[in-house]
C-alpha cells in the first residue's frame, strides 16, 4: 500500500512538472507571437508619398512656379552583408552619382544608421528605390540580431523625403506679384510657407490636400503585396492656379521697364495691361524685382507697389472729375470757362497752370491741355456729397478686391473738407488725395468698357486635383451712362491727338489717355521730386485694353509726357508686333 502511494505521488509530481513545462512553452510561444516588434522583422510595410503644393501657370501655358522634392538615402550598416559591401558601394555610387570613396568611408566609420545625402532629386530617388528592391533580393542586406535588446530587424536602402522647395522657373519674372516662400523646419522634413503675392493670397487652394499612403503585408523583396487587406489612400496635391497673365507679354514689358528705369534714374516703374471689359490682367510689371529662388536677407519690404504704394495722382484725376460733372449734367464738353491767364486765387491759395492759355477754354479742352485753374472752377459746380460719392463710385478709398494680399485703401478728402473751395479745387486735379496704381487702372477701364466698374484679377481659373475647373466670375457695377462714357473717351482720344499725350499716337489703333505729373508730399511739405503717370487705352476692332504707367521719382526728366507716355507707346508698339493688337486702317 505504501509503495502504491509513493508511485502515485511520483506520477502526480511528474504530471505537474510536465504540465508546467507545457504552460511555459505555450507562454513563450505566445510571447514571441505577440511581441513581433521586439523579436521578429515586421511582416508589414508602409509607404508614404507626400502631396505637394499646386502649380502656378501662365495664360500662355508656361509653368511659373512648381514644388519639387529632395530626398535622402539611409541604411543601417548592421544590416549590410560584409561580403556584398563593395557591390553596394559600386551600385549606389552609380545610381546616386556620389563619390564611392566617401560612401565607403562613411560605412566603415559608422555602426548603425547613416545618411549619404539630403539633396537627391526626384529622378535619382526613383531609380534608387528600384535599386533598393534589387539589393534586398540579392542578399546585399541581411537580418541583424541585437542580442542586448532582443531585437531582430532587416533594413535595406531607404530613400526618404527630406525637403520640398518651390521652384520659380522664370526667376525674377512676375515678381513681386507672384510672391515668395520661406523654409519651415518640421520634425521629418523641411517644408515651405508662402509669403506675399499670389502664393500667399491663394495659399489655401495651392496647399497640399492629402498624402498618398499604402500599407500591407510585404514580400521577401520588401514590396507591398496587393490584396483586399492592403490599405491605400490617394495623393491629392494642391489646386493648380491658372493666371490671366501672358508670360510672353509680361517679360517683354519687364524688359522695357528695366531699360527706361535705368535711363530715367527712376526709383521704380510700374506698368499694367488689363482687359477693360473683363478686368483680366494680362501683365503687371515692375522694374523692382527679385529672384524668389534665392532670397537673401529680409526682403519683407519688397512690396507689390501696384497695390501697396499710395500717391497723389495729379492730373490723371481730371477726366474723372470731368465725368462726374457730365454725369450730374452740371456742364457740357463745350461749356466755356475763364483761364485767368495762368493764375487764380482761391481763399489764400494761388492755383496756377504750367502754361498760359487763351482767356477762355472749354471744359473738354481743360482736360485735353490739363488746366488746373479751369478744373478747379469746374469742380465748384459739384456739391461736397456729389464729389465725395463720385470718387467713391470710381473706387477710390475702396479696395479693388484684386486677388493680391495687403492692398491699401488710399484716401480722399472727407465731406467736411470737400465743402471747402480749396479742397474741392485741389482734389479736382489730383491732390489732397492718395490712390493706388490699381485703383487708377480700374477707374480708367470704365471709360473704355461702356461705363462699368470691374474687378481687376490675376486668376483665370483653378484646376482641382481631380481635374475639376473653377472659373473666376467677375461682377460689374454700372458707374457712368454710355453717353457720358463716350464723351470722356472722345476727350481722352483728343488728349493723344492734340494734347499732352501726343507721343502715344499710333496709326491704326484707337489710343486715348491722360498724363499726370505730381509733386511727392512729405511731412515737411512738397519736395522737388515727382511721380509721373499716363493712364489710357489701346483698342483694335476686337480688343479693348486699359494700360497704365507710373514712374516713381524719375531723375533725368519728370514730366509724364517725357517719361510715362514714351513707355506707353513702346508697350503698344510691342503689343502690335506680338499680335496682341491688330492695326486697322
Amino acid at each position: 500500500m505504501q509503495q502504491k502511494l509513493k508511485r502515485k505521488s511520483k506520477v502526480t509530481i511528474l504530471f505537474f512538472l510536465l504540465t508546467l513545462a507545457f504552460i511555459t512553452f505555450l507562454a513563450r510561444a505566445l510571447y514571441i507571437l505577440l511581441d513581433d516588434d521586439k523579436n521578429l522583422p515586421s511582416l508589414h510595410s508602409s509607404e508614404i508619398n507626400r502631396a505637394v503644393r499646386g502649380d502656378i501657370i501662365s495664360k500662355d501655358g508656361f509653368t511659373l512656379a512648381t514644388t519639387k522634392k529632395l530626398y535622402m538615402a539611409e541604411i543601417d550598416t548592421r544590416n549590410l552583408n560584409s561580403s556584398q559591401k563593395n557591390l553596394f558601394v559600386k551600385l549606389f555610387s552609380i545610381y546616386s552619382e556620389l563619390d564611392p570613396t566617401k560612401i565607403k568611408k562613411t560605412i566603415n566609420s559608422h555602426k548603425g544608421y547613416v545618411r549619404f545625402s539630403y539633396t537627391i532629386d526626384e529622378k535619382k530617388a526613383k531609380h534608387l528605390k528600384t535599386l533598393a528592391r534589387k539589393l534586398l533580393r540579392r542578399g546585399v542586406f541581411v537580418e541583424f540580431i541585437d542580442i542586448k535588446k532582443g531585437k531582430r530587424f532587416l533594413h535595406g536602402l531607404e530613400i526618404l523625403e527630406s525637403e520640398e522647395y518651390r521652384d520659380f522657373i522664370y526667376k525674377d519674372s512676375l515678381t513681386p506679384i507672384i510672391g515668395y516662400m520661406k523654409k519651415i523646419e518640421t520634425r521629418n522634413m523641411i517644408k515651405v510657407k508662402a509669403v506675399k503675392g499670389l502664393e500667399f493670397f491663394y495659399r489655401d487652394k495651392l496647399q497640399a490636400i492629402k498624402d498618398f499612403q499604402m500599407r500591407g503585408k510585404k514580400d521577401v523583396g520588401a514590396n507591398i503585396i496587393f490584396n483586399k487587406n492592403t490599405i491605400i489612400k490617394s495623393r491629392l496635391d494642391g489646386y493648380n492656379l491658372h493666371l490671366t497673365i501672358s508670360l510672353k507679354l509680361q517679360k517683354a514689358i519687364e524688359g522695357i521697364l528695366d531699360r527706361f528705369a535705368k535711363n530715367l534714374g527712376a526709383k521704380e516703374i510700374i506698368a499694367s495691361v488689363m482687359d477693360s471689359k473683363s478686368g483680366e490682367i494680362l501683365a503687371m510689371a515692375s522694374s523692382k524685382r527679385y529672384n524668389p529662388n534665392h532670397i537673401t536677407g529680409d526682403i519683407s519690404a519688397l512690396n507689390v507697389s501696384a497695390i501697396e504704394y499710395t500717391f497723389e495722382p495729379g492730373s490723371v484725376i481730371k477726366p474723372i472729375t470731368y465725368s462726374l460733372l457730365l454725369r450730374a449734367k452740371k456742364l457740357k464738353p463745350s461749356t466755356i470757362f475763364k483761364t485767368h491767364y495762368g493764375a487764380m486765387l482761391i481763399g489764400k491759395r494761388v492755383i496756377t497752370d504750367d502754361h498760359k492759355f487763351p482767356r477762355y477754354m472749354s471744359a473738354q479742352n481743360a482736360v485735353v491741355h490739363s488746366s488746373n485753374i479751369v478744373l478747379a472752377k469746374m469742380a465748384q459746380k459739384l456739391d461736397a456729397l456729389e464729389f465725395y460719392q463720385g470718387l467713391k463710385d470710381f473706387g477710390f478709398a475702396n479696395y479693388t478686391k484684386i486677388d493680391l494680399p495687403y492692398e491699401h485703401l488710399g484716401q480722399i478728402a472727407d465731406l467736411q473738407k470737400l465743402n471747402s473751395k480749396i479742397y474741392k479745387a485741389t482734389s479736382s486735379y489730383g491732390y489732397s488725395m492718395k490712390v493706388t496704381f490699381i485703383q487708377l487702372m480700374r477707374a480708367y477701364a470704365i471709360f473704355n468698357n461702356g461705363g462699368d466698374l470691374v474687378t481687376p484679377h490675376l486668376l483665370s481659373h483653378l484646376i482641382s486635383p481631380l481635374s475639376k475647373k473653377y472659373i473666376f466670375k467677375n461682377k460689374k457695377i454700372s458707374i457712368l451712362p454710355k453717353d457720358v462714357t463716350q464723351m470722356v473717351k472722345n476727350t481722352l482720344i483728343k488728349v493723344v491727338d492734340k494734347g499732352t499725350g501726343k507721343k502715344a499716337q499710333t496709326l491704326g489703333v484707337e489710343i486715348g489717355g491722360k498724363t499726370g505729373t505730381a509733386h511727392i508730399a512729405t511731412k515737411g511739405g512738397y519736395q522737388l521730386s515727382y511721380n509721373s503717370s499716363f493712364f489710357g487705352f489701346a483698342n483694335d476692332k476686337k480688343q479693348n485694353y486699359t494700360i497704365g504707367i507710373t514712374v516713381i521719382e524719375p531723375q533725368t526728366v519728370y514730366f509724364a509726357s517725357q517719361t510715362a507716355v514714351p513707355i506707353f507707346k513702346e508697350i503698344v508698339d510691342m503689343m502690335i508686333y506680338n499680335e496682341f493688337l491688330k492695326i486697322e486702317f
